[in-house]
Parts: structure tokens; sequence; C-alpha cells
């Protein structure tokens, strides 16, 4: 099972929170993609930066789907339950700590606030069966993963998200991995620096 923990690329965030919130916070849904979710720190991380930027009752539209293979077949328990140890949540904000997190009674452990949890859900995922949980995403976030697949799969993958993705949606990739030529008509990129990215 691999390591993660909240914030983990706090840079990617900050796109998302500059360019992506401002056109989806007003959507009357507002659904996101994260592929490869793990235990869940990165679809809590996106869904407290969601948070920050909107109301209580704005917040109640954001759904965002939570997807991975999960041999271990731990990932959904986990992320339902939403208790985290210490080591995988001190690189959050300070203030987000003490905004979203409690101690859980046993030692170390920190549970999240129920509002965020309730705006995740899990289900295990596939991505070479190349099967949408939906379709009508604001936005896909998907890391850590495709460096993972063959070059065509890789293709293949992409040009499903672009598809799961609502007109004008946008896609986030790994900063490490770069857009196969193959699908870069698919997409406009959204800053230069990062792997973030609109359908076109």
């Amino acid at each position: 099972m691999a390591f993660t923990y909240f914030f983990r690329d706090m840079q990617t965030l900050d796109f998302i929170k500059e360019y992506a919130i401002p056109e989806l916070r007003n959507r009357q849904h507002i659904n996101i993609w994260d592929a490869g979710c793990a235990m869940g720190p990165e679809p809590y991380s996106i869904a407290i930066i969601f948070r920050e930027s909107m109301g209580r009752f704005q917040f109640r539209n954001l759904k965002i789907c939570a997807t991975d293979v999960d041999i271990s077949d731990q990932f959904g328990k986990i992320i339902r339950e939403g208790v985290y140890p210490d080591e995988m949540v001190k690189r959050i904000p300070p203030e987000f700590l003490k905004k979203y997190f409690a101690p859980n009674g046993a030692p170390g452990m920190f549970k999240l606030a129920d509002e965020i949890i309730n705006s995740v859900s899990f289900q295990r995922e596939d991505l070479l069966e190349l099967k949408p949980p939906r379709e009508g995403f604001g936005l896909i976030v998907c890391k850590n993963v495709l460096l993972h697949f063959k070059e065509e799969e890789r293709v293949n993958v992409i040009r499903m998200f672009h598809k799961a993705l609502s007109p004008g949606g946008f896609f986030v990739m790994e900063q490490t991995q770069k857009l196969p030529k193959a699908v870069t008509g698919l997409f406009e990129p959204v800053v230069s620096n990062a792997q973030l990215f609109r359908k076109g």
C-alpha cells in the first residue's frame, strides 16, 4: 500500500483553487473524479480546498467520486471512516487541521469532519477497463497512476477522461508526466508550469 498524505502537492491544489474553482463553484452540480485515490488524502484535500472557497450550502453541490483499483480491499473502509494517523495529517496547514480534523480517541489518530467525508464517495475502478463511473465531470484528477501504464494505455485512458469531462472541464495530471502527443489536441494547457488542462 503506497504511502500518501494530505496536501501532498500544494502547487497543484493552488492551481485548482486559482483556475478551476472560480469556474466550477457556481455550477448547480459540481462533479469531480479523483482516479487513483489510494486511501483518500488526495480527494479529501481537494474537498477542503473547495470548501474554503464556497459557503456551506454551495458546498453541498460538490460530489467527489474517488476510485482506485484497491488491491488491498481496504481503501473504501478507510475513506468512509475518515480516520487518519498523525503522519498523514501533519503537513496540513495548521488552520485547516484545526478546522476540519479532531482527535479520534486513539493516540495520534484524527477524524475528518463529517461535512468533508460526506462530499466523497469511493468505488473500486480499474482504469484500463475504460469505463468511467459517469460523465459530466467538471474536474478529473489522475496522479501517480498513468506513469505505470504503457503509452497506448495512457492514451486510451486520457481519451476516456476527455469523454467523461463536461465541456470546458479541467484535467490534472502528475507534474512529472507529459500529455502524450496523440491526445494533445484534446486539451488546452491552462498554465505553462503545471499539468493542468481544459477540455478543448
